[in-house]
């Protein structure tokens, strides 16, 4: 929907309410459509009645007793007149004609009877040419004579029989309004209901990349939602037995690398070269380096340290300690009592990569800025170098990447150090952005969230 709601609670609402909308206005035209109609039939047929009536009373009452009956007969809305000759009338019409058969259908003896004239009108006000059509016009003005069985004429005058019923329809569309508001409660709650499940499976899959271990979805509901909790619960039961089956393996993988390496220092030691040595020495221990590093990314997600609270500017602070005993330079803006919930030596190793990229790419001078806001604790470190490009600021979280012009292998670097960082800081729900500095050098920010 390009222009309707965006959640899928919206869409259904919307349609929902669209629907019962369009019933409810159909029915409203349907009820006073078939009422206008009975109620302009009935309205007919009494006038037809009275009329018929009248004439059987009038032909079978004494000439001398019919004033006083004359008077009981008439109403405002009718009137008899007794005496007089035939008058003209109007051209003859479906409505003279059925008007007519209605009034006979009553009379005890047919005697000569016509209907002088007829008028058939809309309500008043409703000029509207689609109300004309949804309302059956109104019998407004009717003139009958009939002729007795003494041979007398009665005119008949009936006026103002318009459909009273029909005036004022309000009452029917607030009745109708009325069951439609209670159908549009109805349906809101029943989406709400329907809806609530993808909702709990939406944060449950957001959770499950902070914390593999939260409990399981409950599994109730409509089918369709407990087969998907179903599934869902089994999926995060496999992804923790593939994660412990690599655990395993990678603890296995350490030993078996980690021997191979010790038994050739053993052997070095018995040689007499000692350039060939120290070259050698060399290797393995950037071999050495290099497999802890591989090992520490493939555990930056399952790692067995268990979250503890922290103080978060007592672990930087302590992590600037040890970066400044390698000859750093660090100045600290802000200042922050924020406690979080995380690895100790995890979120340790994530601030350390960062400030030991800085200081191995950017220089001794490091600026620190540390500030809370909007549920997060973010930290910017910033350096003196070059920077890097902007088509680099995302490749260089990958793994094994290294930017040739300030990160060669002379330097030490695994092309690891940002890969586990960044790791390390989305397993504690934050992330880990880069940025150049319009100054020069570059911006690494970590954000964390606080613990609420």
């Amino acid at each position: 929907m390009r222009f309707g709601p965006k959640t899928l609670f919206g869409q259904i609402l919307l349609m929902m309410l669209t629907g019962l909308f369009i019933a409810n206005a159909a029915g409203v035209c349907l009820v006073l459509y078939d009422r206008a109609r009975l109620t302009y039939a009935l309205r007919t047929e009494y006038v037809a009645q009275h009329m018929a009536n009248s004439l059987n009373v009038l032909s079978e009452t004494p000439d001398a007793f019919r004033p006083r009956l004359l008077t009981a007969l008439s109403t405002p809305n009718h009137r008899v007149e007794l005496g007089g000759g035939w008058l003209i009338p109007d051209a003859e019409t479906p409505d003279t004609r059925r008007f007519e058969s209605l009034v006979r259908a009553q009379l005890r003896k047919p005697e000569r009877m016509q209907v002088v004239s007829i008028k058939i009108e809309v309500p008043q006000g409703s000029r509207d040419a689609a109300w004309s059509e949804l309302t059956e016009p109104a019998l407004m003005m009717v003139i009958l004579q009939g002729q007795l069985a003494d041979g007398t004429v009665a005119t008949f005058h009936s006026s103002r029989l318009g459909n009273v019923l029909i005036r004022e329809p309000w009452r029917i569309v607030g009745w109708l309004a009325l069951v439609a508001l209670a159908a549009a409660l109805l349906s809101i709650w029943a989406v709400l209901r329907l809806t609530k499940p993808l909702s709990v499976f939406a944060a449950a899959s957001e959770g499950l990349s902070k914390n593999l271990h939260q409990p399981a979805l409950p599994e109730t509901g409509p089918v369709e939602v407990v087969h998907l909790a179903r599934a869902f619960n089994s999926m995060q039961c496999a992804i923790k037995l593939y994660l412990s089956a690599r655990s395993q393996m990678l603890a296995g993988i350490s030993h078996d690398l980690r021997l191979p390496i010790t038994r050739v220092r053993l052997r070095l030691e018995k040689l007499h070269d000692q350039s060939q040595n120290a070259a050698i020495e060399h290797d393995l221990e950037e071999m050495e380096n290099l497999i802890a590093d591989t090992l520490a990314f493939l555990r930056a997600g399952s790692s067995a340290e268990a979250s503890v609270k922290l103080h978060f500017m007592d672990l930087l602070e302590g992590v600037i300690e040890d970066m400044e005993a390698l000859g750093a330079q660090i100045t600290v803006s802000g200042h922050s009592r924020a406690v979080i919930m995380g690895r100790p030596q995890a979120l340790r190793r994530c601030l350390g990569n960062l400030l030991d990229n800085a200081l191995r790419y950017g220089g001794a001078q490091i600026h620190v800025v540390v500030q809370a806001q909007a549920g997060m604790i973010m930290v910017s470190i910033a350096d003196q170098g070059e920077g890097i490009a902007e088509d680099d600021l995302e490749r260089v979280f990958e793994p094994y990447v290294r930017l040739e012009t300030s990160r060669s292998r002379h330097t030490g670097g695994s092309g690891l150090g940002l890969a586990i960082a960044r790791a390390i800081a989305r397993t504690h729900g934050g992330d880990i952005l880069l940025s150049n500095r319009a100054d020069g050098g570059l911006m690494a920010v970590i954000q964390l969230p606080l613990l609420l």
